[in-house]
């Protein structure tokens, strides 16, 4: 297992540091196997926040979820299955992005 410099909560501290050897290792400390379903919603939040610059909060991320993966993978009950009840925040975590603003 890789050494991965983290803040108290689990965000990587240096953003450039994500690799998909750390995604793995972040999600293991969530608990979560990843899947290529879980990979398509990392690459799509890492997708958001080059173009963006900020970390999606849930209705922002199943909203773009919706436009990007359609209908049936852009709804909260989708990405809670994948990633658990405060799914953006742990998806953000996993894919080495910072902790959205609006989620406590």
């Amino acid at each position: 297992m890789e050494n991965i410099n983290v803040d108290k909560e689990g965000y990587l501290r240096n953003l450039d540091d994500w690799t998909e050897s750390a995604a793995q290792n972040l999600a293991a400390g969530e608990g979560i196997s990843l899947t290529p379903a879980h990979w398509e919603v990392i690459n799509l939040l890492r997708k958001f926040h080059l173009r963006y610059q900020i970390s999606p909060a849930s209705r922002a991320l199943i909203n773009y979820m919706k436009k990007e993966l359609g209908a049936e993978k852009g709804r909260s009950v989708y990405i809670m299955k994948l990633f658990g009840g405060s799914a953006a925040k742990t998806a953000a975590k996993i894919a080495g992005l910072p902790k959205p603003d609006n989620c406590i």
